[in-house]
């Protein structure tokens, strides 16, 4: 594909590129690959100013860029073809789908896939070996079933959905359209409930079920469990990541991003545009408004309002974190301070 190829597929108009393109700087782009490790023939990017350097070393044949006129000068000074946006980084996801498809199998059934004679199957369905499909189950139209996935009985798949090699969807779950649920994930399984009496412990069935709404990502080896009564719900475009525990009851809002070791205890309430970083740790019913953000491994015990960010543990506004941070490594030194002042103190009496 050629350098103004791209920009036309990628929406661009010449009045932000180096166009008009010399046949210099009209390459054929093979290929996508990080700055640095960009070779002939790729296409790269560049989020800011910042990585200046990695501009005028590397060997990328095309790169999309910020609206940064040194960024631009360097490109074109180094003979680089470019085109400007305010989010190279969309634009350069948008250009990797131009050049990779993740894989998907035929619209088959393997023969040793097990469905039950009840299930019903949308058209153009694949369905890969050792898939085991439950009673009543529901699959829509363009689905992929990876291998060895398993689908218990009464769950719901929404069209075009992905479920990866050996992910499990529990009895009664329903998946709306265009999610993807990478490989050993467990969808709806029973949430933790056990009830203390003096003989131990009696456990509490959980019949209610797991919902995720269309557009949801869910990362390999993560678990939404289902609550006993009523429904833990994922709303639309939320994302997921890796090695992650949604308790029993949550609500989580649209679009919220969580990401890898986060657990969240039952009940707990995000708003729309929720942003958890990595080994976040959130109490049983704890709320947090919308969009608001949580960094890594903040633990949070209490409701945080909408917008706020926090960190820490317990998690405490970000600011005043930053703030107790910056003073922690003068503790030696204030603690030198507090006994020099005792003993003036001491010695005055």
């Amino acid at each position: 594909m050629k350098f103004s190829q791209l920009v036309q597929q990628l929406g661009f108009s010449p009045e932000v590129t180096s166009l008009p393109i010399a046949p210099a700087l009209d390459p054929d782009l093979l290929g996508v690959a990080a700055v640095e490790a960009a070779a002939k023939g790729q296409l790269s990017f560049i989020e800011s100013e910042r990585y200046s350097e990695q501009l005028q070393s590397t060997a990328a044949s095309g790169l999309i860029l910020p609206e940064s006129e040194k960024l631009q000068e360097l490109a074109t000074a180094h003979q680089i073809a470019w085109v400007a946006t305010p989010h190279p980084r969309l634009h350069f996801a948008q250009a990797i789908a131009l050049f990779y498809q993740p894989f998907r199998p035929p619209a088959t059934i393997h023969p040793t896939a097990v469905i039950d004679p009840t299930a019903s199957l949308g058209e153009n369905v694949a369905i890969g070996a050792y898939v085991t499909i439950g009673a009543g189950v529901k699959i829509g139209a363009g689905c992929c079933i990876h291998p060895q996935v398993v689908i218990y009985p009464e769950a719901e798949i929404g069209d075009r959905t992905v479920l990866h090699a050996h992910c499990v969807i529990h009895e009664r779950s329903r998946i709306g359209p265009d999610c993807v649920i990478h490989s050993g994930a467990v969808i709806g399984a029973e949430g933790f409930g056990f009830v203390p009496t003096p003989k131990g412990w009696f456990k509490m069935e959980q019949s209610g079920c797991t919902v995720l709404e269309a557009g949801v990502e869910v990362g390999c080896n993560s678990a939404i469990d289902r609550p006993a009564v009523g429904e833990t719900r994922i709303r639309r475009g939320t994302k997921i990541d890796n090695l992650v525990q949604i308790g029993h009851g949550c609500q989580i809002g649209e679009n919220c991003a969580i990401a890898g070791q986060t657990g969240l205890s039952g009940r707990v309430q995000l708003g729309a545009g929720v942003v958890l970083a990595g080994q976040v740790g959130i109490a049983d019913g704890v709320k947090l408004g919308t969009r608001a953000i949580a960094t890594s491994r903040a633990g949070i015990i209490r409701d945080v309002g909408a917008g706020e960010t926090v960190s820490g543990h317990p998690a405490i506004p970000h600011k005043s974190f930053l703030r107790a941070a910056n003073l922690y490594h003068r503790l030696p030194e204030l603690y030198q301070i507090v006994k020099r002042l005792q003993g003036k103190n001491d010695q005055a009496k």
